[in-house]
C-alpha cells in the first residue's frame, strides 16, 4: 500500500489526517461491508474528540508550559475566606457563589493535579493487625442499567451463604469479569445478605438502578474460561420461562417458539443451557431447559401416548397419480417403508426438543432439494401442484406411482403408473422400498424411492405428497427435503369459499366428483389440528390456503427462496 500523503509544508495534524483517511483506504478495501466499516470507525465522533484532545495536549507539551501556581484549590479558599470579611455587595455575592460551586471546586482541584504531575490515586495505609485466617473481601462497584445483572444466586446447603450459582454470557455480571460462580455474597449496597432468601436478594438487585455495590468473598475455586458457543439449534416446541415453575429465576429465561434458531452460549449446567436467539445484538444470554431435561420431564408428562388417527380419504385429480390416503372403509393395507420395523405409537413417542442446525445455501451443480407437501385431504393439495406443474414443467416434476393392476387400453407403462407383478411389488416391500403404499380392491399401489431419485436426477424439483408420519423417515443427506404444511383456513371460510367446489372420489370405478359436506369441512379441520399438533416440529413452512392463487404465490415465492437463499438445516445433512 503506497504511504497515505499528508498535505505538502508543515505536518498536517493527526485530526486531519484521521478524516482523510477513509478516502484513501477506498482503492485497496474489497468488500463495501468494510469500507462502511471503515467510515464508521473514523467517523466516530468521540474518537474526533480523543484526536483533537491528544492535539492539544501534544502542542502544549512541545511549548512547555510551566503552571503559574500549584495550589489554585487553597487560593480560592483562602479568597472565599477573606470575602466573607468584607462587606458584600453583588459581586462578592456572585463571586463567592461561584467559587462554591462544585464544578468550580473540581477544576481547580484537577488543575493542582496536574500543574503538581501527581496523578495516581492516595490509598489508605494497610492496617497493621490483619488476621491471616480472615476471608479475604472484594467490593466491587457495577452500572446496572435496565437490563437484569446476569447472574443467579442459591444458597449453600451446608454453609448457608448465598453463593452466585451461575453466571449468564453476554451479561453484566460476564462482561465486568469480576464476579465468578461460587463467589460468597455478603452485602448488596450495604445491606448484609446473611440471613435473607435468594428471591429477597433478587428483589433488592431488581429494584436497584445505577451503581450497585457488592461486598463478596471470592471463591477458591480455578474457573475455566469458557469460549463463546459456536453450536446452533432449532426449536421443536414453544417456550415460556413465565410458565416453568422448575426455572432457577424467571427474569434469566429466555421465551422462544418452535422454529426459532437459537444459539448456545454454555452447556456448563445439565439441566439448564445458555442461549441466545441467532442473529440478536444483545450479547446477553437467558436460561432454556437441556435438552435432556426437557425430554426427559416431558416424557414424564405422557404416561400413556394415545395416538389419535387420522381418518383420510383417497382422491384422484385428472392427470395426476393416486394419492395413497386410504379411507378406513377402502383401507386393507395403508402403510409407509418403514412401519413394519416402527409403529405409530413409536414415532409419536419421540418427543421434539431441539435439533442441531447448520447454515446451508444449495450450490448450482447439487440437485434441488425434494419438497415435501403434507396437508387434510380437500385442502387443495393436487390444485397446488397441478398449477406449480403448468407454470413450468422443465422444472417441476412427480413421481410415477407404481401399481400392480391390469393397465387399461389408453394408459402407457411409466407415464400413468409402472405396472409391475404383485410378487415383484411384495418383494421390493420387503425390501423398503416404497416411501409408501397401499391396498385397495385388492391391487397394490405405491411411491417408491427410486420414483423421487428419477425426478431429482433429471435436475427437476421433486413435488410429494405423504402421509405427516412419513416425512421423519425421509429427512435425510440425500433429499434434504424441505416440507411445507398446506393448512385450511377457519371452518367459517371453508364454507364460504368451498360451497360450490367438488371433491373427487375414487371410492368408485367412476370417480365422481361430490360435493363437500359440513362433515369434509369437519374432517379437514380435525384434521390438520392433529398434523400440526403431532407432526409440526418437522414442517420448514405453513401456507394457509384460503384463497388458491395467493397460496399458490407464496408457494412459489417460498420455492425461489429455497433455491438460492440460505436456511438451516440439520447437521446430519452436512457431516454424515
Amino acid at each position: 500500500m503506497p504511504a497515505l500523503s499528508t498535505g505538502s509544508g508543515n505536518d498536517t495534524g493527526l485530526y486531519e489526517l484521521l478524516v482523510a483517511l477513509p478516502a484513501q483506504l477506498q482503492p485497496h478495501v474489497d468488500s463495501q461491508e468494510d469500507l462502511t466499516f471503515l467510515w464508521d470507525v473514523f467517523g466516530e465522533k468521540s474518537l474526533h474528540s480523543l484526536v483533537k484532545i491528544h492535539e492539544k495536549l501534544h502542542y502544549y507539551e512541545k511549548q512547555n508550559p510551566v503552571p503559574i501556581l500549584q495550589g489554585a484549590a487553597a487560593l480560592a479558599d483562602d479568597l472565599a475566606e477573606e470575602l466573607q470579611s468584607k462587606p458584600l455587595n453583588s459581586e462578592i455575592r456572585e463571586l463567592l457563589k461561584l467559587l462554591s460551586k462544585p464544578n468550580v471546586k473540581a477544576l481547580l482541584s484537577v488543575h493542582d493535579t496536574v500543574a503538581q504531575k501527581n496523578y495516581d490515586p492516595v490509598l489508605p495505609p494497610m492496617p497493621d493487625d490483619i488476621d491471616d485466617e480472615e476471608d479475604s473481601v472484594k467490593i466491587i462497584r457495577l452500572v446496572k442499567n435496565r437490563e437484569p445483572l446476569g447472574a443467579t444466586i442459591k444458597k449453600d446447603e451446608q454453609t448457608g451463604a448465598i453463593v452466585v450459582a451461575r453466571i449468564m454470557r453476554g451479561g453484566a455480571a460476564d462482561r465486568s469479569g469480576l464476579i465468578h460462580v461460587g463467589d460468597e455474597l455478603r452485602e448488596v449496597n450495604g445491606i448484609p445478605v446473611e440471613d435473607k432468601r435468594p428471591e429477597e436478594i433478587i428483589q433488592i438487585l431488581a429494584q436497584s438502578q445505577g451503581a450497585i455495590t457488592f461486598k463478596i468473598i471470592p471463591s477458591i475455586k480455578e474457573e475455566t474460561p469458557s469460549k463463546e458457543g459456536k453450536m446452533f439449534i432449532k426449536a421443536l416446541f414453544d417456550y415460556d420461562p413465565n410458565e416453568d415453575k422448575a426455572i432457577p429465576c424467571k427474569e434469566a429465561g429466555l421465551s422462544f417458539k418452535k422454529g426459532d434458531i437459537l444459539q448456545i452460549m454454555s452447556q456448563d449446567d445439565a439441566t439448564w443451557w445458555q442461549a441466545k436467539h441467532e442473529g440478536d445484538a444483545n450479547p446477553r444470554a437467558g436460561l432454556i431447559p437441556s435438552k435432556h431435561f426437557q425430554e426427559r420431564r416431558l416424557a414424564l408428562r405422557r404416561p400413556e401416548i394415545l395416538v389419535q388417527p387420522l381418518k383420510v380419504s383417497s382422491r384422484k385429480s385428472s392427470g395426476f397419480r393416486r394419492s395413497f390416503r386410504l379411507s378406513r372403509k377402502d383401507k386393507k393395507t395403508n402403510k409407509s417403508m418403514y412401519e413394519c420395523k416402527r409403529s405409530d405409537q413409536y414415532d409419536t413417542a419421540d418427543v421434539p426438543t431441539y435439533e442441531e442446525v447448520t447454515p446451508y445455501r444449495r450450490q448450482t451443480n447439487e440437485k434441488y432439494r425434494l419438497v415435501v407437501l403434507v396437508g387434510p385431504v380437500g385442502v387443495g393439495l393436487n390444485e397446488l401442484k397441478r398449477k406449480l406443474l403448468i407454470s413450468d414443467t422443465q422444472h417441476y416434476g412427480v413421481t410415477v406411482p407404481h401399481t400392480t393392476r391390469p393397465r387399461r387400453s389408453q394408459e402407457s407403462d411409466g407415464v400413468e403408473y409402472i405396472f409391475i407383478s404383485k410378487h415383484l411389488f411384495e418383494t421390493d416391500v420387503q425390501n423398503n422400498k416404497f416411501i409408501e403404499y397401499g391396498e385397495y380392491k385388492n391391487n397394490y399401489y405405491g411411491t417408491s424411492i427410486d420414483s423421487v431419485r428419477s425426478v431429482l436426477a433429471k435436475n427437476k424439483v421433486c413435488l410429494l405428497d405423504v402421509q405427516p408420519h412419513t416425512v421423519k423417515h425421509l429427512r435425510t443427506l440425500e433429499f434434504k427435503p424441505f416440507v411445507i404444511f398446506i393448512k385450511p383456513p377457519s371452518i367459517e371460510r371453508l364454507r364460504e369459499t368451498r360451497k360450490n367446489a367438488k371433491i373427487i372420489s375414487s371410492r368408485d370405478d367412476q370417480g365422481a366428483a361430490k360435493p363437500f359436506t359440513e362433515d369434509d369441512f369437519q374432517e379437514m379441520i380435525k384434521s390438520a389440528q392433529i398434523m400440526e399438533s403431532q407432526y409440526g416440529h418437522l414442517f420448514d413452512k405453513t401456507i394457509v390456503n384460503d384463497d388458491l392463487a395467493v397460496a399458490f404465490n407464496e408457494l412459489k415465492t417460498t420455492f425461489d427462496k429455497l433455491e438460492t437463499d440460505t436456511h438451516w438445516v440439520p447437521v446430519s445433512w452436512l457431516h454424515s
